[in-house]
């Protein structure tokens, strides 16, 4: 059975948390600390994200052109798409989400739908952008967010997070035929990362650990900006950043050997994380965003 309603159904809200549920383990841990109204909501941008995500990737023969449909539907054209595409504009303009960062999403997602082969960490960071970063600017609005600055550094954990999962499934993609570790840094084709033969495995892993430290930047950065949300919501966002963060610090423990396939962040793990992330609550002040962290975003959706 799908996860997501029929085209003439209105997806549930307990198809949402169950859609959280199943396919983002780390962000259904942290959303049981937002309280019931801001989870919801979460749920409601997830089962969005997870849908375009699944189309994105799965095996429809048609599937380009469904992402260009759909995203011609979130420009405003009065074309056909399914109830959940419809659900979630309805959703955004409820909650005042700018359906522009939903457009950047969609045109990382089909861009996807070529081979991907990155050429350099600029390059990189605006696709983490699109897939990732436009999450971070819509979350700001479903949060209840009042700070102006707050954007900046919700679109450097949405970075911070793609990253991580670029580090994390390196190999799956290069399946895929997608390199998004960039040519600067391992200059081998998607086709021979996916051999994972014992050539390729130092120069890869050098990769990654310049990835995971990249991410390391735009973590700091986010852990920084958390101060700037709404009181309510800070814990939530502290552990999806810890619990996601871990993942990283697991490569890393693995020696980056990325021709094992992903690690996963155990339960036990994810608890022990989120009680440090108690400490991060303490208020401080917090300095501007660093403005070479956006430098390579300059245009895109939230960036000032």
């Amino acid at each position: 059975m799908s996860d997501y309603p029929t085209a003439a159904s209105e997806p549930s809200q307990q198809q949402a948390r169950d859609v959280l549920a199943l396919h983002g383990k780390s962000f259904y841990w942290a959303s049981k600390f937002l309280g019931s109204t801001l989870a919801s909501r979460a749920e409601r941008l997830y089962m969005f994200c997870r849908y375009v995500d699944d189309l994105a990737d799965g095996d429809l023969p048609d599937k380009e052109q469904s992402l260009k449909t759909l995203r011609r539907r979130l420009v405003g054209e009065r074309v056909a798409v399914g109830q959940q595409a419809e659900s979630f504009i309805s959703f955004a303009q409820d909650n005042d989400i700018p359906l522009t960062a939903a457009v950047e999403l969609l045109d990382g997602m089909i861009g996807d739908q070529q081979p991907r082969a990155v050429a350099t960490e600029a390059e990189l960071l605006r696709y983490c952008h699109a897939v990732a970063g436009t999450v971070g600017v819509m979350m700001c609005r479903l949060l209840n967010c009042q700070e102006p600055r707050a954007v900046s550094f919700a679109i450097d954990l949405g970075i911070a997070m793609q990253l991580t999962n670029i580090s994390r499934d390196v190999l799956e993609d290069a399946r895929m035929d997608r390199r998004y570790l960039p040519a600067e840094w391992v200059n081998l084709p998607a086709s021979a990362i996916a051999g994972a033969e014992p050539c390729t495995h130092a120069f890869v892993a050098a990769a990654i650990e310049k990835t995971l430290t990249l991410a390391e930047q735009y973590y700091a950065s986010a852990l920084v900006g958390i101060q700037l949300l709404p009181f309510r919501s800070r814990l939530a966002i502290v552990i999806a950043l810890r619990v996601y963060r871990q993942i990283g610090w697991l490569l890393r423990r693995r020696r980056l050997a990325w021709w094992r396939g992903r690690v996963v962040v155990g339960r036990a793990e994810k608890l022990m994380v989120s009680l440090r992330g108690v400490i991060d609550l303490m208020p401080k002040t917090v300095p501007p965003h660093q403005a070479q962290l956006h430098r390579p975003l300059n245009g895109l959706t939230g960036v000032q």
